[in-house]
C-alpha cells in the first residue's frame, strides 16, 4: 500500500506542542557556539513561533 509519507528531515526541524502549535529552532546554533557569548548561546536554545500555510503542510508533513 502505497500512500504519502511524513518528509523526515523537515519534521526533525519542527516541534509540536500538544495544541498544534508548531516551534522551531533558531537558525545559526549548530556547533561552534563556545566562542559565543552564554547569553547568546542560550538565545539559541529558544524555539520560535513557526508559521507554514496548510498546503505546504500537508505535501510535508501529512501525518501531524
Amino acid at each position: 500500500m502505497k500512500g504519502m509519507k511524513t518528509n523526515k528531515s523537515y519534521s526533525k526541524r519542527l516541534k509540536f506542542t500538544k495544541n498544534g502549535k508548531i516551534f522551531s529552532r533558531k537558525p545559526g546554533f549548530n556547533h561552534f557556539n563556545a566562542k559565543q557569548s552564554r547569553a547568546t548561546q542560550l538565545a539559541g536554545r529558544k524555539g520560535r513561533k513557526f508559521r507554514i500555510k496548510n498546503k505546504p503542510k500537508s505535501h510535508l508533513l501529512p501525518f501531524s
